[in-house]
């Protein structure tokens, strides 16, 4: 490879030098920022026999060369006037492009990825103990839950109760942590302040607004202030605003205070300026705003009718997200005992909607992760608990979410229309026809079409549109014959110890695309990376996320643990070999910490690719059956037969 000409044919064709905001690189990747994306000249570089594929993520255009390759390549970008930026710089350009509510929703997903887990689990569970406890949903109206029905299930679901509960009750210790780390500071000073948000001798969040209403409300005496002692179980917005400003406090004092008075005053100085902000400042408004938006709501759905019904629903999901919803429950209870409630009626329209775009997902994705976070999610937020769907897919996507906001929003209308209210709290899903006054308008027959109708509406829209979004980023993969499995040739064992796997069902979809070379991938269950065969390590990146080498018969692999994790700058990798270092099959090349890496929300399953496929002519299968258990010595592909591959 030309390595010069490569770079001027990239600048050429992305509009030139002062086109580039800035740039990095990975192990396999340029990675720009561009003023105007639309100067890119997407035809040539499709054409270009030198570059392997090109796609935008989180801002940045990302052009595949290939390992080893790209360093050459983005040496002589720099000498022709691109900025050089960190990875962590980059980032931050990225960011800063776009509007605000594009940013807003990125730095949401960013902040709540590594909690999805947590929200799934917690979501399937809080599911689990609705159906157990909930009145008038098995054997018909009237009929007590099972909890009741069989009493030796009572401890069961208690201790269900319990474990589903935990997450959402203290949810800002989970955000407090995530938002900081995203913002730059301390995610245990942000832990804390998400604890001390919850703490026990606050009134409970999910209580305030009774305690305000009945004037049970405590307060401090604060030289004169009379300040609320309230509780912020269950809300997210409050402590993502917390999160910001500890971040930024904590930031100013590492710039003003230097060594030891920095380590000792840093974080108690941050912590208590943070404290007093959140009590004074942040709480209070922030509860203003959600009894200002409940009682608007309220004026809007009586006033406008099927008009304020599909607003209402139209909105209703954003409103979770900031946690506002959390300030309806008095609305709610002057409802019940006036007619009936409207909002648990298009609560439960939002939800399945935001299922149903989940469900959507599940069914469109090929990406395994995602179809695994998606079908766990779906259920999840049938049945009520909408987190895991809404944090965990919906809005890291954003066209999910906004599909389920309008099919709420025509769900909602239906509600209206047909006068459906509940006359009781309960699960806002598809069970909570049991909380549906049957007195009231259409009644249950009318709340199971409005959900039917949201549901099927979020579901088909997403199913439709995802599988337009993949057909748009599939990448032709034919243009290397495949050998037969029964075609002689050179024998890779795996690179790790681990659950093996094809490598089109990886999430990263320029090694799932087979845009780096053919191969295959392991989950791994140690933190080593081992040489498949012997050879020479033609590239070893510092930052120990990635290693090339050549093997004796001239096969060119490269090995990339987990994806993305260059981000990480090396951090947590242990780099074993260098580059030009001669190994055997066996050898560590790489040692690392699974469990940092997967604390900081990246995952670790490792491509084993051949980048110099295209010159053989064949590709690689996996020797064994999927998801099968794979230790060093195992045959894990078999690649083109040596005597065909090039050892240039």
């Amino acid at each position: 490879m030309d390595h010069q000409s490569v770079a001027e044919r990239v600048l050429a064709n992305v509009g030139g030098v002062h086109n580039i905001q800035a740039g990095a690189h990975c192990a396999t990747r340029l990675r720009l920022v561009l003023k105007d994306p639309k100067a890119i000249n997407q035809t040539a570089l499709d054409n270009d026999d030198d570059i392997k594929g090109t796609f935008q993520n989180a801002g940045q255009f990302q052009i595949i060369v290939g390992p080893g390759d790209v360093n050459e390549v983005y040496k002589h970008l720099v000498n022709k006037g691109m900025k050089q930026a960190s990875k962590d710089e980059l980032k931050s350009v990225a960011a800063s492009k776009g509007n605000l509510g594009t940013r807003f929703l990125k730095t949401v997903s960013d902040i709540f990825l590594p909690i999805i887990p947590v929200l799934v689990g917690a979501g399937m569970l809080m599911a689990l103990n609705n159906v157990l406890t909930s009145k008038d949903l098995f054997w018909g109206e009237g009929a007590a839950p099972l909890v009741e029905q069989f009493p030796s299930w009572a401890g069961f679901a208690e201790i269900v109760n319990l474990l589903s509960a935990a997450a959402f009750a203290f949810l800002p210790v989970l955000v407090g942590y995530s938002a900081t780390k995203v913002f730059g500071g301390n995610p245990y000073l942000g832990l804390t302040m998400g604890a001390a948000m919850v703490f026990p001798s606050l009134v409970n969040g999910y209580n305030v607004a009774a305690a305000l209403e009945n004037g049970t409300m405590t307060y401090w005496d604060v030289f004169g202030l009379q300040v609320q002692q309230a509780g912020y179980q269950g809300t997210v917005l409050p402590i993502l605003f917390v999160a910001y400003i500890l971040a930024n406090v904590e930031k100013f004092f590492h710039k003003i205070l230097k060594g030891v008075i920095d380590f000792i005053f840093t974080p108690t100085l941050t912590l208590l300026i943070t404290g007093f902000i959140t009590f004074l400042a942040v709480g209070p408004v922030m509860f203003k705003a959600g009894t200002m938006l409940g009682d608007g709501i309220n004026w809007l759905y009586t006033t406008a009718g099927p008009v304020g019904g599909f607003l209402f629903g139209l909105i209703y999901s954003p409103i979770v997200i900031t946690g506002l919803h959390q300030s309806f429950p008095p609305i709610e209870l002057m409802l019940f005992d006036n007619g009936g409630s409207f909002i648990f009626a298009t609560a439960a329209v939002a939800n399945v909607a935001q299922g149903g775009a989940a469900l959507g997902v599940y069914l469109s994705t090929r990406d395994e992760k995602l179809k695994g976070i998606a079908g766990a999610s779906a259920p999840s937020a049938f049945l009520g608990i909408t987190e895991p769907a809404i944090f965990g897919i919906n809005l890291r996507l954003r066209w999910p979410f906004y599909i389920a906001m309008v099919s709420s929003a025509i769900g909602s209308t239906i509600i209206a229309l047909l006068g459906v209210k509940a006359v009781a709290p309960g699960a806002a899903g598809w069970i909570g026809f049991v909380s549906i006054g049957t007195q009231y308008g259409a009644g249950w027959p009318g709340f199971f079409l409005a959900v039917a109708v949201s549901t099927i509406l979020a579901t088909a829209a997403t199913f439709i549109y995802g599988k337009r979004v993949a057909a748009k980023a599939t990448v032709d993969t034919t243009a290397a014959p495949v050998l037969a499995s029964s075609t002689p040739g050179y024998e890779l064992t795996s690179h790790m110890k681990g659950s093996a796997l094809p490598l089109a069902s990886v999430s990263d979809q320029t090694f799932a695309s087979g845009a780096l070379g053919p191969g295959v991938a392991v989950e791994p269950t140690e933190g080593k990376l081992y040489a498949p065969a012997d050879g020479k390590v033609t590239v070893a990146f510092p930052t120990g996320h990635a290693i090339g080498m050549r093997t004796e018969q001239g096969v060119e692999l490269l090995m990339h643990i987990g994806f993305d994790t260059v981000e990480l700058d090396g951090k947590f990798f242990t780099p074993k070999v260098e580059k030009g270092a001669e190994v055997k099959r066996g050898d560590v090349l790489v040692e690392f910490d699974m469990d940092a890496i997967a604390a900081a929300g990246y995952p670790l399953t490792t491509p084993l690719v051949i980048t110099n496929a295209k010159k053989s002519i064949g590709s690689v299968e996996l020797a064994v059956a999927p998801s099968s258990t794979v230790v060093l010595d195992d045959i894990l592909v078999a690649v083109t037969a040596p005597e065909q591959v090039p050892a240039s």
